[in-house]
């Protein structure tokens, strides 16, 4: 599945019935087309997982499966839009899901039909969705998770699951922050060079 039918996918399941999701989406999908430069073959991957990670929260999709969006989004990619492996790891998994699997009693089953992507995609899908608001604004992943917490609530598993992950999701933050000052360095000094040359 490309980038563009991902897109289209997401459009038709989430605009109309989910339109602030649909700005979210939106907002992480930009996010991930600006990361090429440390994602090189694997860019339209991410820019489809970007796309199509809150899959799961479209109410068909909701209505029919477990309840917990990441799960459910990937199943309907593998069973019904017959997606990628890759892709549906990327969505099954996509910003510590494994720890809402575990509060929901769904991590067995998560992992057995899903197995985890690679860090390095995992970590990008994470820095997009973790520093855009619910609105598709940029924001830090500070303001990001403060706000998830306020929004369900304390007592809430998606809170808990937060909470537990928070480490974790703000280091997936921090490597891509710098794998991108990385590349913007290497890049300025290769222009640099050309210049010259």
């Amino acid at each position: 599945m490309t980038s563009d039918t991902a897109e289209a996918v997401a459009r038709e399941l989430l605009a109309e019935s989910l339109p602030r999701r649909w700005a979210h989406t939106q907002g992480v999908a930009a996010k991930a087309a600006q990361l090429s430069p440390i994602t090189g073959p694997d860019a339209d991957l991410l820019i489809a997982a970007a796309w199509l990670h809150d899959l799961g929260y479209a109410p068909a999709l909701a209505q029919a499966g477990t309840g917990f969006h990441p799960l459910d989004g990937a199943r309907y990619l593998r069973d019904i839009e017959h997606a990628d492996p890759d892709l549906c790891r990327l969505v099954a998994h996509h910003s510590c899901a494994l720890a809402g699997a575990t509060q929901l009693g769904l991590a067995d089953t998560l992992a057995r039909e899903f197995a985890p992507p690679s860090d390095d995609l995992a970590d990008a899908l994470t820095f997009c969705d973790m520093t855009t608001s619910p609105d598709g604004h940029s924001t830090s992943v500070e303001h990001r998770l403060a706000e998830i917490c306020a929004r369900y609530g304390p007592a809430d598993p998606v809170t808990r699951a937060i909470t537990a992950s928070a480490p974790n999701l703000t280091a997936a933050v921090d490597r891509v922050t710098k794998r991108l000052t990385t590349a913007g360095s290497a890049g300025a000094a290769t222009h640099e060079l050309n210049r010259m040359a």
